[in-house]
């Protein structure tokens, strides 16, 4: 096994950097005990599939004691692993078994927002002066009793819920179960801090951070201003939640983050480990991603919905990302990634053939930045169809049909072509396994030529090879119709060009002796110009 026999340095500071991540929806990935939902000794139990990947670490979603109303985003117990998922003995199994195959772990901490079963919330909303009364943004209702101002939830409706006891509202950004924590509050941080040391000294590598930039909200509750029709975007909310009708100015992106953001840095440096962030943003996204992850104090990387946006992406589009990023902060590191446990699946949602998920796999291992994939991204498995009886989430429930939610996302992983591709051993798994997986299941590509899974090997393969296209610099950017190409340099130069369209297009190498690379995956080799069929691409070094 490659990933097992290559030597890690646990105590690399840097390890995140060009790292890929494998992303892990725990209740998802593989059940072990027949009840139908996936479960810590299913993930020890599947590691090898990622280190055979070539993946450097893996993120595992919420595995945390929760009443599972947002599956695990809404956290009841910080600290204890949910009784359906194991326990917390099951989890050291997964650190022990993931460290001997040179994977890192990665856990992922919801810090803006607790269940409202969670006890901090429970005393919360006793009185206005107890212990914890500031512990949540609470407020006053208006003089006419309405809510206190214009903020929306991301779930649909007002992000205010009234609570009778204290005779307050209290503020939501998501379901009205997931009260915001208030991080003005300095006992909050350090609670939170508490946190993040007690998974640290658990043996984690690192954190994801859900919506990083959720974290503060105005402190005087200020109303949004609308958003012009004309610059709303459907990457964060759907088109039909009221949701983009707004600039998110008040209720997220405040300053006081970056305070806090480097009180998290502070704690994990002495661990080396690192954190990505998730930036909840259609308009700032990338700016955000810049001024959280510079000046090596704040968070290790983020990474914005550019490339996780329904817009099918281009060559210009791409172009402009890079652009962007580099004028907020050329120093910024992003995480780039294509599909997660929120988004439809990439071949659906961009209409995407499998040469072009080929091609979209080699760009992502060569663009400057970490990687994240999602768990069957390696399959080329499609958004699985749903019916509305099988669906399980709160958010496609409250806009259906013209927003199925995120349950196609989210079904067992196809191992095999047996009963529920191998997931389980229930009759009914919580979310089923639909036959368009099955055929593209694990046991069907594993060591099949010219597989998805092997062209993910390969790519994967590729970015460990050369470190350049892991740490190095990336230059010389340029489009034309949809060709892009550009430089990696560091200890070496090397010549990237995509064809990101169904035409044929010429790339034309800088000056100088090239030699092909990365033939496996089905690079061209370079010439003075170089014609690339449809999702083509070149791949060279400079000798």
């Amino acid at each position: 096994m490659d990933a097992a026999a290559k030597p890690v340095d646990w105590a690399d500071r840097n390890w995140w950097r060009g790292a890929t991540i494998y992303q892990i929806y725990p209740r998802s990935f593989q059940d072990t005990d027949g009840d139908g939902v996936g479960d810590l000794r299913g993930i020890e139990q599947r590691l090898d599939h990622i280190a055979d990947l070539g993946a450097d670490a893996i993120w595992i979603s919420p595995f945390f004691k929760s009443p599972m109303k947002d599956f695990g985003y809404d956290v009841e117990d910080y600290t204890r692993v949910d009784p359906m998922f194991g326990t917390n003995e099951d989890f050291d199994a997964v650190i022990r078994k993931a460290r001997s195959l040179g994977l890192r772990v990665m856990v992922d901490l919801v810090f803006s927002h607790t269940s409202d079963r969670h006890p901090w919330f429970q005393e919360s909303r006793l009185s206005r002066d107890n212990a914890k009364s500031d512990w949540y943004v609470w407020a006053d209702p208006s003089p006419d009793g309405t809510v206190p101002n214009n903020w929306l939830s991301m779930f649909g409706g007002s992000s205010w819920r009234w609570d009778s006891q204290r005779e307050q509202y209290y503020l939501h950004n998501f379901l009205a179960s997931q009260p915001d924590l208030n991080l003005h509050n300095p006992e909050v941080q350090e609670a939170l801090l508490d946190v993040l040391r007690f998974w640290l000294e658990r043996g984690v590598s690192g954190f994801r951070f859900d919506v990083i930039n959720f974290y503060f909200c105005d402190r005087y509750l200020r109303s949004n201003p609308p958003l012009p029709r004309e610059l709303r975007n459907d990457s964060i909310a759907p088109s039909v939640n009221p949701y983009n009708h707004q600039l998110h100015l008040f209720d997220k992106n405040q300053p006081e983050n970056l305070d806090f953001l480097r009180k998290l840095r502070a704690v994990m440096e002495p661990y080396a480990a690192a954190a990505v962030g998730e930036v909840g943003d259609a308009q700032r996204g990338l700016e955000i991603m810049a001024e959280y992850t510079t000046g090596n104090d704040k968070v290790h990387m983020c990474y914005p919905f550019e490339l996780l946006q329904p817009k099918k992406l281009t060559a210009p589009l791409l172009e402009e990302t890079f652009h962007r990023m580099n004028r907020a902060a050329p120093d910024a590191w992003p995480c780039w990634a294509y599909t997660n446990h929120d988004t439809v699946r990439l071949p659906t949602r961009w209409n995407a053939s499998d040469a072009a998920l080929r091609s979209y796999a080699v760009l992502l291992m060569c663009l400057r930045g970490s990687a994240c994939i999602y768990q069957g991204e390696e399959l080329g498995l499609p958004e699985a169809e749903l019916a509305y009886e099988d669906l399980q989430d709160p958010y496609g429930k409250e806009f259906w049909p013209q927003f199925k939610g995120r349950d196609g996302a989210r079904t067992p992983m196809a191992w095999t072509q047996g009963t529920n591709g191998g997931f389980s051993t229930a009759q009914k798994p919580w979310l089923p396994v639909v036959s368009t997986h099955l055929e593209r299941a694990v046991e069907t590509q594993a060591g099949v030529p010219g597989s998805m899974l092997e062209h993910y090997r390969k790519a994967l393969r590729l970015r460990r090879d050369y470190p350049t296209l892991r740490h190095g610099a990336m230059d010389a950017l340029w489009t034309q119709g949809d060709l892009i190409q550009f430089l990696r340099l560091g200890v070496e130069t090397i010549f990237c060009a995509f064809n990101l369209g169904d035409g044929t297009v010429e790339a034309r190498p800088p000056e100088g002796n090239w030699m092909v690379m990365g033939t496996d995956t089905g690079a061209k080799p370079p010439a003075a110009s170089v014609t690339l069929g449809p999702w083509e691409f070149c791949l060279a070094r400079r000798v």
